[in-house]
């Protein structure tokens, strides 16, 4: 068979993967803290024909996908006004704990609200870690309550905010004012091992080589917190449509270079009779 068959099934199998990244890319150009990817490849096997004095002489045999790869440029930062909404601006990520399995997730996304047990959560119910004391000691699901500060008074919460180093400013109603904890962030060593499980969650947490520890915002190279304010999509939308364009242009020639193939080996069929 001709080799020139192989090269364009693969190409149409390799181009429509990619048509694929960059639908869901465009998909989520509005997804708050959604990372783009990107599809590289590679050629195939190629088969070694001989050589001679000016070398060997190989024929490919087409494409193949090297890697899809997470972008995690930031996105841009656009203010909300809504109390509990938080961006990270740098590096890092929320760490967020299932509080039915205790499985651990990190996210980009900072839409998070306070459900009526006073717990800080995602949309989804994912509670947010950091510290959960005064003291900033004990790392686990922060709670603005209204049982004020541990151990004292217990007048209910009037209000809170959240501050860019992550801390959390508590002002009770009657006037007494204290930190009930801190958001802390997570980073990771090859960040390109998280996996995406949807609702802008991220898993395989250890495989990614997390830090020893989450930490602060603004400390050992992460980001601070931007509040009120959430990062949006990193998709380009003018560079995906360029890729859409580019891809369709690939899929049509090597469509092409299929049927310019298949009508050669007709020929060769029509020879013998």
């Amino acid at each position: 068979m001709l080799l020139s068959l192989d090269s364009g099934v693969s190409a149409l199998e390799q181009f429509q993967q990619s048509l694929n990244v960059i639908a869901n890319n465009i998909a989520n150009v509005n997804t708050v803290g959604f990372k783009s990817a990107t599809v590289n490849f590679a050629d195939t096997l190629s088969q070694t024909l001989g050589s001679n004095a000016a070398g060997t002489m190989q024929v490919g045999t087409g494409i193949m996908t090297s890697s899809i790869n997470n972008q995690f440029t930031p996105g841009s930062i656009s203010s909300t006004g809504k109390q509990t909404d938080m961006a990270v601006d740098g590096n890092g990520f929320f760490l967020v704990k299932d509080p039915s399995t205790s499985n651990s997730y990190v996210t980009r996304d900072g839409e998070f609200n306070v459900d009526s047990n006073g717990y800080l959560v995602t949309n989804t119910g994912m509670r947010v870690q950091g510290y959960t004391d005064a003291a900033l000691t004990t790392v686990g699901d922060i709670q603005i309550n209204n049982t004020g500060a541990p151990g004292s008074d217990t007048s209910a919460v009037q209000s809170y905010t959240f501050n860019s180093d992550g801390k959390i400013s508590v002002l009770l109603a009657d006037g007494t004012q204290f930190t009930r904890g801190q958001v802390l962030l997570q980073n990771f060593s090859n960040p390109q091992q998280l996996l995406k499980i949807g609702n802008n969650l991220f898993s395989s947490l250890a495989t990614a080589g997390p830090l020893a520890a989450p930490v602060a915002p603004g400390s050992n190279g992460l980001g601070s917190l931007a509040t009120s304010a959430l990062e949006m999509s990193n998709v380009d939308l003018a560079q995906q449509l360029t890729s859409l364009i580019t891809t369709q242009r690939a899929y049509e020639a090597n469509g092409k270079v299929i049927t310019t193939s298949d009508d050669i080996l007709q020929t060769l069929v029509n020879l013998k009779r």
